[in-house]
């Protein structure tokens, strides 16, 4: 471990004797646990914008974005994955979660995953990993090594990488050439990071992908113009989408999103035959 590292992850809870407190008082506890976390992003937005950049010329480029990690990290990463089709209308392969002990790993705590040294390389390796992708490694507690040392291996093949850690110090951001260190202290259930530090790491996921997205043009305004029509719901936000872009009425809108299937190039399309029409 480096010299002065502390895990304030493992720290002992602000608060005693949870057992005999009212719901009443758990909430409040809790809630105020959880307003120090965007404070603690805050104090990290110059590194996460450092992250978001090399993200963006990555992709912009050809390559892909992975996250890696074990338990709740690794879950996070693979939720943040996986909401980027259906949000933003990108390839299931251009945003991808891996987590130690695979797929199983999902639902299940799967023993010893995270202690293997090897495995997270070997996981990438899967996905034909080249130097135009980049890898974040997400770990609350920055001393996963499942996670290390697959960063090790992607700075060794020159593959660019970041990380998401709860603790300052940690082996985890000194292998990370991108590193973000949100520390939110000890946990309101002593050493439970699916609180207050998930929470943080899901922040930041969205801050990633959510900016790379708007600068990818996967955004127009502030509208999912790229949205995957997947639902009623989501079917009639698109037609309302439209209408505010184009000013047509309701039946011209849905004609032309049923044409396309989707929102961006239904918008073109009324566009293009209004200004034929002038």
């Amino acid at each position: 471990m480096k010299d002065g590292f502390v895990k304030t992850t493992e720290q002992s809870s602000l608060y005693n004797h949870l057992e005999k407190m009212e719901i009443s008082e758990l909430l409040k506890h809790i809630n105020t646990e959880d307003q120090k976390v965007a404070i603690a992003v805050e104090k990290e937005l110059d590194k996460i914008e450092q992250l978001t950049l090399k993200i963006t010329q990555q992709l912009q480029t050809g390559g892909r974005l992975f996250y890696i990690g074990a338990g709740t990290s690794g879950r996070l990463g693979i939720l943040d994955a996986s909401e980027c089709p259906p949000t933003f209308g990108v390839s299931p392969d251009l945003v991808i979660g891996i987590i130690a002990g695979g797929d199983h790993a999902i639902k299940n705590a799967v023993e010893n995953a995270e202690d293997h040294e090897l495995q997270g390389w070997e996981d990438l390796k899967k996905h034909h990993i080249t130097n135009k992708d980049i890898v974040v490694g997400i770990a609350a507690s920055g001393t996963t090594p499942y996670v290390i040392k697959a960063l090790e291996k992607c700075n060794a093949e020159s593959i660019p990488t970041g990380c998401i850690t709860c603790n300052q110090n940690s082996p985890l951001a000194s292998v990370a050439q991108f590193p973000v260190e949100v520390v939110v202290g000890p946990e309101f259930v002593t050493g439970s990071s699916r609180m207050k530090a998930g929470t943080a790491q899901k922040m930041v996921l969205n801050m990633l992908t959510t900016s790379t997205m708007v600068k990818l043009g996967r955004v127009k305004g502030n509208k999912m113009v790229d949205m995957q029509l997947s639902n009623n719901k989501l079917v009639l936000r698109g037609i309302k989408m439209i209408q505010e872009a184009t000013q047509v009425e309701e039946n011209v809108a849905k004609e032309a999103l049923s044409k396309f299937k989707n929102v961006r190039l239904a918008i073109q399309y009324i566009k293009d035959n209004d200004d034929k029409k002038n």
